[in-house]
């Protein structure tokens, strides 16, 4: 995998290994980031279930202020800390934890969030349990954006307002705005 634009652009990063996980593809990485540009510039976010950290690493390069990088995956945890070392990525927080307990620790920390990925094991339909936490616990600003992975099949369950939607032949992309 490689960054595609802002301060890492071109640099390689590890991923495409690891047990469970199913990285964004670079093309649609690209497509989904030019679709959010506007809302990374000093944004805190989170990506809840990082994999290699790919796409909080993106957000960095393009101008994120800090990102927390959530998976229960040991050696995807492994992984993040690799690529953030070999960035030497100073903003990021890695968290090896179940989704639900870091969700748990950003509300009792009261940490919110400009912008949120979700893109989680799509058979595991973790996907709407994680929006119903989110948005009952008030963890996405106003103004803020959620942009959830899936597959075509799942229906996504969330109250915001939809952004906009993409579906890139399996994958569907839907970026919810609060």
């Amino acid at each position: 995998m490689r960054i595609i634009s802002g301060l890492y652009k071109g640099r390689d990063i590890e991923g495409f290994d690891i047990v469970g996980t199913r990285p964004t593809m670079n093309r649609v990485k690209e497509s989904l980031f030019a679709m959010i540009q506007a809302y990374l510039s000093n944004a805190i976010v989170l990506d809840l279930f990082a994999g290699s950290g790919n796409l909080g690493i993106e957000a960095l390069s393009q101008g994120a202020k800090h990102a927390y990088l959530v998976d229960h995956n040991k050696e995807a945890v492994k992984v993040i800390k690799n690529n953030i070392s070999k960035l030497k990525i100073t903003d990021a927080t890695i968290i090896c934890d179940d989704y639900l307990k870091a969700l748990m620790f950003f509300k009792q920390q009261q940490i919110k969030f400009d912008v949120i990925f979700l893109d989680p094991p799509y058979q595991d339909n973790l996907l709407n349990e994680a929006i119903a936490f989110i948005e009952k616990n008030n963890l996405l600003i106003e103004g803020g954006i959620l942009i959830c992975e899936s597959d075509s099949v799942h229906n996504v369950l969330c109250s915001y307002s939809v952004f906009k939607k993409r579906i890139y032949s399996d994958k569907k992309i839907v970026i919810y705005k609060k």
